[in-house]
């Protein structure tokens, strides 16, 4: 075990008690669902990572999102604002929750999330065809944070 995962399994009720607001009868709550700590074991390696989405498809897409751009969320599933587009379609993010809940769930589960077999979704706009008027697809992929940091700023440069 690494001296990071040391420290974190000494110091993470009291720092999810501090993170979280919670009272010592929340704590204890929080405490006793065994899930929790399994959680809270793989939370140090999940740090480790970022959520990549990419717009694999576009067409009229009114927020203007294009093929090739990426929405990036760190491990546990925070918008990462800074490295994102200047402005994002709720609707892109709609079909973010789900495929990023699912990646966490085979993550702490022990399955890599890269191996997920439905890693596509779409806002839920059917485009132009159907009486809408754009759409977009994004495939999900999970990269070490260092990686995705560096595929990143190849692209800006």
């Amino acid at each position: 075990m690494s001296i990071r995962d040391q420290l974190w399994n000494a110091v993470q009720w009291k720092v999810m008690k501090d993170r979280l607001g919670y009272t010592e009868d929340e704590m204890k709550v929080f405490r006793d669902n065994k899930r929790n700590e399994d959680v809270l074991s793989k939370a140090p390696e999940l740090l480790d990572k970022t959520i990549v989405l990419e717009v694999v498809a576009s067409h009229g897409c009114n927020s203007q999102h294009r093929a090739g751009d990426k929405f990036y969320f760190d491990g546990a599933g925070n918008l990462l604002t800074k490295r994102c587009p200047e402005k994002i379609c709720i609707y892109a993010l709609n079909a973010a929750t789900s495929m990023i809940f699912a990646s966490n769930e085979l993550f702490y589960a022990g399955v890599d999330p890269n191996d997920m077999r439905f890693k596509r979704a779409a806002c839920f706009d059917v485009g132009v065809q159907c009486g809408g008027w754009g759409r977009i697809v994004l495939e999900l992929r999970v990269q070490d944070r260092k990686e995705a940091c560096r595929n990143s700023f190849q692209e800006e440069a």
